[in-house]
């Protein structure tokens, strides 16, 4: 066989490859677009949970829950945000269904084993994180942030003749953008904290990292840790606090979860008779 029909024999399977995956990636836009034109025809109730936890904020302090519009297509603009984002959700199941089956045909069996759950667990994280960010995090930080408001009065002359100044108000007036923005961040950083244990237990499971390396390096992710906190969240000490002490929480359980990959792995070993004590030691 020429040199010639060798380049030709190998670069068919890589032109088959390219075009399952180009038609992959229509299909995953196409469930996007879908998703995303399904989410732009009920972006108010969308919009009006999102706004759930400010609500609830300013109905605890008597005060009614109204967003402003500073710009003339701000509107418009967070109606498209909500899409984009609702849409992603709506069709990241098969998105990463299609993913799976552009990858699955190249692995072996043990290979997709123990990929499989990682894939299906880190969805689950993810909402996990979110809602906890949702539920907990953002009424909490709104909280905090409200709490700096101040009820103007106006001046005059009290019973026993002293006059007192009149004191500026200072009240909540939100703009749609920024607070979707706001709730939008809170939401995808808890969410991707939440990927920690999935992410240093994959790469545990394929040799990456280690329990023992993890510990040692136990010190330095707690100041990467408080930088992280510091980046993503407002500057309000309760939401770094909360975020600290969480990913803090999910990178302990995250070597706890390596330690027992590795068990199970030294296990298998030694009952095929590939390890013995010394080795392990």
């Amino acid at each position: 066989m020429s040199s010639t029909e060798e380049i030709e024999n190998s670069s068919a399977p890589l032109i088959e490859h390219l075009a399952e995956l180009r038609n992959r990636l229509i299909k995953s836009a196409v469930a996007f677009i879908i998703g995303m034109i399904i989410c732009f025809l009920v972006w108010n109730p969308i919009f009006n949970f999102l706004t759930d936890p400010i609500c609830g904020a300013l109905d605890d302090r008597g005060q009614d829950c109204g967003l402003i519009l500073i710009k003339l297509q701000e509107g418009f603009f967070v109606a498209i945000r909500i899409s984009l984002l609702g849409g992603f959700v709506l069709a990241f199941p098969y998105i990463a269904t299609q993913l799976w089956r552009f990858v699955a045909p190249g692995l072996y069996k043990t290979e997709k084993n123990a990929f499989l759950p990682f894939l299906l667990a880190s969805p689950i994280m993810f909402a996990i994180g979110a809602a906890f960010a949702f539920y907990v995090v953002i009424p909490l930080a709104f909280n905090f942030f409200l709490g700096f408001q101040q009820i103007g009065a106006a001046g005059g002359v009290t019973p026993d003749g002293a006059e007192n100044l009149a004191t500026a108000g200072i009240t909540f007036q939100g703009s749609v953008a920024e607070y979707l923005a706001l709730t939008t961040k809170f939401i995808l950083a808890f969410g991707l904290c939440f990927q920690l244990p999935v992410l240093l237990t994959l790469m545990g499971k394929a040799g990456l990292v280690s329990s023992e390396g993890l510990g040692n390096v136990r010190k330095y992710a707690v100041v990467a840790i408080l930088c992280l906190a510091a980046i993503v969240t407002p500057p309000d000490v309760i939401t770094q606090v909360i975020l600290f002490v969480v990913v803090y929480g999910l990178y302990e359980i995250s070597i706890w979860l390596v330690r027992r990959v590795e068990r199970k792995r030294n296990e298998r070993l030694r009952a095929e008779g590939l390890l013995d004590d010394e080795d392990e030691v």
